[in-house]
């Protein structure tokens, strides 16, 4: 039976599960007319939970279930911005949601789910918590891609999706089955990711846990988008409405990473010798092919889809080192990615009206002329994405890339600094054909988005500014986070 400290602990997944529930309600009794008020509704739903999260968080890690719950610092972090991004997405998915008479509660629901799902991930303290929060995240994002079933590539782009993925979840299930076996090679078998610490000590059967470890490593790269694990990526971000990619792109990475941190260093952390080599392969292959092949692309999603295998490949190099400063610099950058990505993703949604999808790179053309002030917000994103100094992505490039540098692994960061100069040019290229070639005609017209979402993408991409000069805190929040 969960005792009340249990349900406390549990407060903020178990509120989400309630609101999502009532606003399934109020979507089946609502009016046309009363739309906006889900929408604002949900909004404040994620609002409040981020307050839960803040308020309730206790001053150690704490456990609930247990042991197959944990409420840590690293899970704070966490979750506020996967709440915090979801939240944006929201805000900036409501006019291209209208346009295309999508609006409805069964958006909200399934993101609200998907949150839900992460926030599961990153804290959970089991074997078990890690495949139900997976399963979660995965199953509402298959359902979201496929959202508007009446356009042709939704439904292809989620059938490819679900096929890969549970291909990938076979995989690492099947490797979480064999640790399992192999804790009890010798002792008492167990799920529980802080005793699988300690396995190599007493199992017979390294062989087993070895290989069981390389599924693990095979489910997380997938989740990651990391080379050559890549396949589903640039079809689903092509495919998928632009408000469903923005949520892949910013708060999947984020589940991905605590999923990563949670099985590697809570439960295998005996054996970093050996994953460490495995993430350094995936680091290399992911910045090889996200950059290169990111160039010749002419679909923005794609471009940004490649681009997020690249940075998959820098958030890899933190991991890679396998300490208390990779981790910190690497959940440092997939906050930044999170908030790069949503900001990218919200000024093609801003452009977006009906009968147009924003989604070539020349659809971009001339669009300083045009609307100097989306132009300008595009340019941080893009130069942000590039690591160009002094703005957010660049200081985190820089910290991963010290954390690969003081684990020995110079190689695999001056194979970093490479491809983020071979990166340049891609984003740069986005850069030149908003402000030096000439509009095309049914490109993006004078952006007319309405107040909120001009708002909050001005704030979303001017942060990445302001953090690019004041990301001490934030670094200091995640640093702590660690024990730094």
């Amino acid at each position: 039976m969960p005792t009340l400290n249990d349900i406390l602990i549990l407060l903020p997944e178990l509120y989400l599960v309630a609101a999502a529930c009532l606003l399934l309600l109020l979507d089946a009794f609502m009016k046309p007319a009363q739309r906006p008020l889900l929408h604002w509704t949900s909004v404040a739903v994620l609002l409040v939970a981020i307050y839960l999260v803040v308020a309730g968080q206790p001053p150690q890690a704490v456990t609930a279930f247990g042991s197959m719950f944990v409420r840590d610092d690293v899970a704070e972090i966490l979750k506020v911005f996967a709440l915090g991004t979801t939240a944006l997405v929201f805000v900036y998915a409501r006019p291209y949601l209208l346009d295309r008479k999508l609006l409805g509660g069964e958006f909200y629901t399934l993101m609200i789910f998907a949150v839900l799902g992460i926030m599961l991930l990153v804290s959970a303290g089991s074997l078990v918590t890690v495949y139900l929060g997976l399963e979660l995240l995965s199953l509402s994002s298959y359902a979201l891609v496929a959202l508007n079933r009446d356009a042709k590539l939704p439904p292809e782009a989620a059938i490819k999706y679900f096929v890969l993925g549970a291909l990938a979840s076979g995989m690492l299930l099947y490797g979480m089955s064999m640790v399992y076996g192999a804790s009890g090679m010798g002792g008492t078998p167990t799920l529980d990711l802080a005793q699988l610490h300690n396995v190599m000590s007493y199992t017979t059967a390294p062989t087993l846990l070895l290989f069981g470890l390389v599924f693990m490593v095979v489910g997380i790269g997938f989740k990651l988008g990391a080379a050559p694990f890549h396949m589903w990526i640039p079809d689903v971000y092509q495919g998928a409405p632009t408000p469903v990619t923005t949520f892949i792109a910013s708060g999947s990475k984020l589940a991905a990473f605590g999923m990563a941190y949670r099985l590697l260093d809570a439960g295998m952390g005996d054996l970093s010798q050996h994953w460490q080599l495995m993430l350094a392969v995936l680091a290399v292959a992911s910045l090889a092919i996200g950059n290169l092949v990111a160039i010749v692309q002419t679909n923005l999603k794609r471009m940004l889809a490649y681009s997020t295998i690249s940075h998959m490949g820098y958030l890899l190099l933190g991991l890679a080192a396998a300490g208390p400063e990779g981790y910190a610099a690497a959940m440092f950058y997939a906050i930044c990615y999170a908030l790069m990505g949503v900001a990218a993703f919200g000024v093609m949604l801003a452009m977006t009206r009906a009968g147009f999808e924003c989604e070539e790179i020349a659809d971009l053309k001339g669009l300083n002329q045009r609307s100097p002030w989306m132009a300008f917000l595009m340019l941080l994103a893009m130069f942000s994405l590039a690591g160009v100094p002094p703005l957010f992505g660049f200081w985190a490039k820089v910290l991963v890339l010290e954390a690969a540098i003081h684990a020995n692994m110079l190689w695999l960061a001056i194979v970093g600094i490479v491809f983020a100069i071979i990166g340049l040019y891609y984003y740069l290229y986005v850069v030149k054909v908003m402000y030096f070639d000439k509009p095309q005609e049914g490109g993006a017209l004078q952006a007319q988005p309405d107040r909120p979402l001009r708002v909050v993408l001005s704030l979303n991409a001017l942060s990445l500014l302001v953090l690019g000069m004041y990301w001490g805190p934030l670094l200091a929040w995640c640093r702590r986070a660690f024990g730094l």
